[in-house]
């Protein structure tokens, strides 16, 4: 029987609507949890509980009466801290910016609060959300619950870990160049990129066409729950669309049911970049269920490499993020941590290099080759990582060590920037099995331009072909000195 605590979302939603199960019952569980285990994976900065208990009293009091009853009432929900809550801090992870208050709730808080979620707990993030580990001088290092030496990814890792650890069903999480994915790969939780747009945003970044704001869950479906209740036009964000993806995940029995005749593409490289042996097989292991299935599969190449994905992205933060950064942070330059300072300076190096319409001119080119290799297909499977594991406090200045190969940047071994480039595609990621370091491994399942409805049938489908939900991570005590 599942641990309450380690309850989904949509099996929690269905007791209290039957009322065999109270919103208090599933808030208890999930504290005593946290209690017990945050400690050794360091993966909130705050807790909310004394706020939520009144909200769970008030949520079971809705359910008592039968009726108002709004798609989230009673479901905890861990807030990245980066989606500000009025009053609350937002700092972003700066210790410059410790004591900054936000002024208002981000959108998606906004949305998650009238859909009756209750946020009980705030998640780390590394400074201004800008690595893909999760460590920072104002919080410490967050560590992932499958083997404590190794991180939960970033910069969304805070979320991929509480929700790896049991420690919430829902989390929120942000994407610019795979800081949904990656915590969700490394993990063993699913991540949700939207198309640009589909999701609002805060303002000014917001009209950076790379970013956006999304949930992480444990199965497809509270993904595709939490997706829904975040879309929709916003007036503070004028790029954000009209209505949503509408959303939904079959029944368990059903997954597969979308499957025969689907064409899917695998891509294991997206060009050169270095993939790992077991991830490799873990990823084959995907596209050959999904073809036992009735799915056809075929393997395609793309003419990407890591340096020319690498030069593209860094154009982009060079005139969008790069300037924000410096700005935000120009008080105090010396209390920025190593890898921070590292991001900035390659990307006012890029912008030194690459005019803005240069930028746009490899966009674009990326782009149509995307849009070429994916022809004739309904969606294109590839990993998330091509490395399996990064250090928990690793700062990775030098580059890093895949395999045989020395890569200069370390973000050159994800491979989820090409998909913020591609950034009206939506992208899926869901766990392919476990690394041989013992963390879990991750496929992207990419779909045409707001195509997001394929990308979670197939997204159900892997979860049904290849069961996840139920493993565990071992939470051990480690010494770490």
């Amino acid at each position: 029987m599942t641990e309450l605590h380690y309850l989904d979302a949509a099996t929690a939603l269905r007791l209290f609507r039957a009322r065999e199960l109270s919103p208090v019952e599933l808030l208890d569980a999930v504290i005593a949890r946290t209690e017990a285990v945050n400690d050794q994976i360091n993966a909130l900065t705050e807790t909310l509980f004394e706020e939520a208990l009144p909200a769970a009293r008030q949520a079971a009091a809705t359910y008592a009466r039968g009726r108002d009853l709004t798609p989230l009432l009673g479901l905890p929900v861990a807030a990245k801290e980066k989606h500000g809550i009025k009053g609350l801090t937002l700092s972003q992870g700066l210790v410059a910016r410790k004591g900054e208050l936000a002024q208002a709730d981000h959108p998606v808080i906004d949305r998650i609060r009238r859909a009756g979620g209750i946020i009980h707990m705030r998640t780390t993030t590394p400074e201004y959300s800008c690595a893909t580990v999760t460590h920072s001088p104002l919080w410490g290092v967050t560590r992932n619950p499958w083997n404590q030496r190794f991180s939960p990814g970033g910069s969304s890792g805070g979320s991929g870990a509480a929700l790896a650890a049991g420690l919430t069903p829902l989390a929120t999480a942000s994407d610019i160049a795979g800081s949904t994915r990656l915590p969700a790969s490394f993990t063993g939780t699913v991540g949700y990129k939207a198309p640009y747009g589909r999701i609002p945003g805060l303002a000014p970044l917001s009209a950076d066409h790379y970013r956006g704001d999304g949930p992480m869950a444990r199965t497809v479906a509270d993904t595709a729950l939490l997706a829904n209740v975040m879309s929709g036009r916003h007036p503070g964000d004028h790029t954000s669309l009209a209505g949503g993806p509408g959303l939904s995940c079959p029944p368990a029995a059903d997954a597969t049911s979308a499957v025969p005749g689907m064409r899917i593409a695998l891509c294991i490289r997206l060009g050169n970049y270095p993939v790992a042996a077991d991830i490799e097989a873990n990823t084959r292991a995907v596209a050959s269920a999904l073809r036992a299935a009735g799915a056809v599969v075929e393997e395609i190449e793309l003419p990407w490499t890591t340096a020319d994905i690498s030069a593209t992205m860094f154009t982009h933060f060079g005139y969008l993020l790069g300037p924000a950064m410096d700005d935000d942070t120009a008080d105090a330059p010396e209390l920025l941590a190593a890898y921070t300072r590292r991001f900035m300076a390659d990307a006012r190096k890029a912008a030194e290099e690459n005019r803005f319409v240069d930028g746009i001119r490899a966009e674009t080119r990326l782009q149509a080759e995307l849009a070429a290799a994916m022809a004739g297909f309904d969606a294109l499977i590839c990993p998330t990582s091509a490395i399996a594991a990064l250090d928990a406090d690793g700062m990775y200045l030098d580059g890093i060590e895949a395999g045989e190969v020395h890569l200069e940047h370390y973000w050159q071994g994800h491979m989820t920037a090409p998909f913020n480039i591609a950034n009206r595609c939506p992208v899926l990621a869901v766990p392919s099995g476990l690394a041989d370091c013992g963390i879990p491994t991750g496929v992207q399942i990419v779909g045409h331009p707001f195509d997001d409805a394929t990308v979670f049938a197939v997204g159900a489908a892997v979860e049904a072909v290849r069961p996840w939900a139920a493993r565990r991570p071992e939470l051990l005590l480690m010494s770490h000195s």
